[in-house]
């Protein structure tokens, strides 16, 4: 900076100097703005059985993407179906104490990428505000975000909670099966094809937050998708002793599914 500018920004008092710099910061939002945003295309994914109680029996979140009718959860959160049980979302803030309007919308399931445990489904109903995917390779370790979802499920009222961190590190990680009836040859390969890099972020989910998004704190697009499965027991433990990590898989791989439907 030249000695003048220099001595300039010194004669300018605090006021003055606040205002100057605020015209020189590009525009961003904040983090509440991005919240209130994102959270009009956060919904609760479960089965719904109309003789059932509760009729609605919660298993993840999902985020609304594409042309405002499109799903994009964990592959892991999807129910498996008995009786009269559809696969669906429930659209509406419910608190325990005061009840709430909200509606059961039923949910086809378009594709399914196991090997990054995502899934697309189509919605009835009316079109839901979509949530600005990011370009695949925008994310930065260090960059701060916030990620949404039902922790916990129903326990506080299907509200959705935001918590807030860092893209900690991107890293390398191979998804083995959820489970040994899994482990077939089609698993084997994926193992087989290696690692693919996931988002570690220095923030808590908890069970009920699998398949939210992950967004710019300050720009609200969306990064990456909450997963759960990837480090269990003796390493982690949700709800007893948290560790404040938390995995997402890249937004590199919604694009792909939604592309491969296109």
């Amino acid at each position: 900076m030249p000695c003048s500018s220099r001595r300039l920004l010194l004669s300018l008092g605090p006021a003055a100097l606040l205002a100057l710099l605020s015209l020189s910061a590009p525009a961003r939002a904040d983090l509440p703005a991005t919240t209130a945003v994102i959270k009009r295309s956060v919904v609760a994914v479960g089965a719904y059985d109309p003789l059932a109680n509760p009729r609605f029996s919660f298993r993840g979140t999902g985020f609304v993407v594409d042309d405002g009718q499109l799903l994009i959860t964990n592959a892991h959160v999807l129910p498996e179906l008995t009786g009269d049980q559809k696969l669906a979302i429930q659209v509406g803030r419910v608190r325990l104490e005061s009840g709430g309007q909200f509606d059961v919308r039923t949910l086809t399931l378009l594709a399914i990428d196991r090997e990054h445990d995502l899934a697309l489904l189509r919605f009835s109903g009316a079109p839901l505000p979509a949530v600005v995917l990011a370009e695949t390779e925008a994310v930065r370790e260090g960059q701060a975000i916030g990620l949404m979802g039902f922790p916990i499920g129903g326990v506080l009222g299907f509200s959705p909670v935001t918590h807030r961190g860092i893209v900690a590190s991107i890293t390398p990680i191979v998804l083995p099966p959820a489970n040994a009836r899994q482990l077939d040859a089609a698993a084997v390969a994926r193992v087989r094809r290696g690692a693919f890099d996931i988002l570690q972020l220095d923030a808590t989910a908890y069970p009920g937050n699998s398949g939210g998004p992950v967004f710019d704190a300050d720009t609200g697009q969306v990064h990456g998708v909450v997963n759960m499965v990837f480090v269990k027991g003796s390493r982690e433990s949700a709800l007893t002793n948290p560790t404040g990590i938390t995995y997402a898989i890249p937004v590199r791989w919604v694009h792909a599914l939604l592309a491969a439907k296109r």
